[in-house]
């Protein structure tokens, strides 16, 4: 015999509609937020002791890995929407971590680069950084974390010619 919950969902189920239409994948987008989360969640902490932001320990990574960059480069590396950039790269710089200068043979473009402040604190922050590194890779193994790695890359390359159009805008949703 059924229990009475199930039934008092069977019933609202009915009187609500039709049952949704079958949805046989996983929901991958929302597995990839839950693991994005998960991850993100063991470096929050240090972020947060350090006085920055997500947002803005992506920009001083992508800028200590890759040198000065242009805006349009940041928004592409960072996934940060350009408007959004504008007002974080006007507080990093209000903060003392980014330069904006203009390009010399064209003054249109701005350059943005990391201040010896910023550099200094991603010296501070390195090896706390990597010890966290340390323990997802002890927690989940070595192997499993650059089979992950692989597999993620793979995925980023195999879907860059599936649309365009949405390959375009995927950072800025």
């Amino acid at each position: 015999m059924s229990s009475p919950t199930l039934s008092r969902r069977t019933r609202s189920r009915r009187a609500d509609g039709p049952p949704p239409a079958s949805l046989q994948h996983r929901n991958l987008p929302l597995l990839l937020l839950q693991a994005r989360e998960s991850v993100l969640s063991r470096f929050r902490p240090l972020l947060q002791a350090h006085g920055l932001t997500e947002q803005q320990w992506r920009i001083v990574r992508a800028l200590h890995e890759r040198g000065t960059l242009q805006p349009r480069e940041i928004v592409e590396a960072c996934c940060i929407s350009s408007p959004s950039l504008a007002g974080v790269l006007q507080r990093m710089d209000q903060m003392g971590l980014v330069r904006r200068e203009r390009h010399d043979s064209d003054q249109r473009r701005v350059m943005v680069s990391l201040t010896p402040s910023s550099r200094a604190l991603v010296a501070r922050m390195a090896p706390l950084i990597e010890a966290t590194y340390r323990r997802i890779e002890a927690h989940l193994g070595s192997s499993a974390v650059q089979d992950l790695y692989a597999q993620l890359d793979a995925l980023l390359q195999s879907m860059d010619g599936l649309d365009d159009a949405a390959q375009e805008s995927a950072c800025r949703a």
